[in-house]
Order: structure tokens, then C-alpha cells, then sequence
């Protein structure tokens, strides 16, 4: 568990991932601080938000979350990537970023979020 409860936001346009990745958050002890499924959702909370940390879906309803990826990474906002498209699916200015494989376990989460917020 988490020494401090960090709190994460969720980027996920299947509502039943995103109500089970909120779920596993709390199960390891982190709150959610914001669960969005649009684009225009996902891009005010990482313009706006406060969080420790981020879990984006690569894909929101066909539309790639890289500018996401882009606003929270110029507000020093660690995040990890979600994909059930391989980590070869990323666009190549952003394969170097930690990803996590759709469907994921809790073990992987918990393993992500301590390296983010190491």
C-alpha cells in the first residue's frame, strides 16, 4: 500500500475498465481523483486537474489521447499508458513511455503506479 494516498486520474472510454480500474485503485490504496471516457473530459482534467499520476487509454472512441499525453507531461504530470494494441501501436515519439497491456491485472497496475511515483 501506498505510504500517502496518492491520488490518480483515469482515462478510459469503456465504462466497465474504467469502473474496474477505479476499483483496483482503491483495493491498492489510491484515490481516484477524476474517471473520465471523452476527449474533451480527458484533456480539462490534465490541463486542470490535480493528481499525483495519470492512467490514459491510448484511444478514446478512435481519437489517439497523445495531446493528453502532451499537457500532462508538460505539467510534470507522470502517466502511464493503457493499450489492448501492443506497445508497437504507439507512435514513435512516445514508445519509450511505460504501457500497460489491456486486460491488465491489479499487480500490474500496483507496479506501474510505484514506478511513476517513485
Amino acid at each position: 500500500m501506498p505510504e500517502s494516498r496518492a491520488r490518480v486520474l483515469v482515462v478510459e472510454d469503456e465504462y466497465l475498465i474504467r469502473i474496474l480500474v477505479e476499483d483496483m485503485l482503491a483495493d491498492l490504496g489510491y484515490d481516484v481523483a477524476a474517471a473520465v471516457g471523452t476527449f474533451a473530459e480527458a484533456s480539462a482534467q490534465a490541463a486542470k486537474g490535480e493528481f499525483d499520476a495519470a492512467i490514459l487509454d491510448i484511444n478514446l472512441d478512435g481519437r489517439d489521447t497523445y495531446p493528453v499525453a502532451d499537457i500532462l507531461a508538460k505539467r510534470g504530470v507522470p502517466f502511464v499508458f493503457v493499450t489492448g494494441y501492443g506497445e508497437r501501436s504507439l507512435a514513435p515519439p512516445y514508445r519509450d513511455h511505460l504501457v500497460l497491456p489491456k486486460p491488465f491485472q491489479a499487480g500490474q497496475l500496483k507496479d506501474a503506479l510505484s514506478t511513476l511515483l517513485a
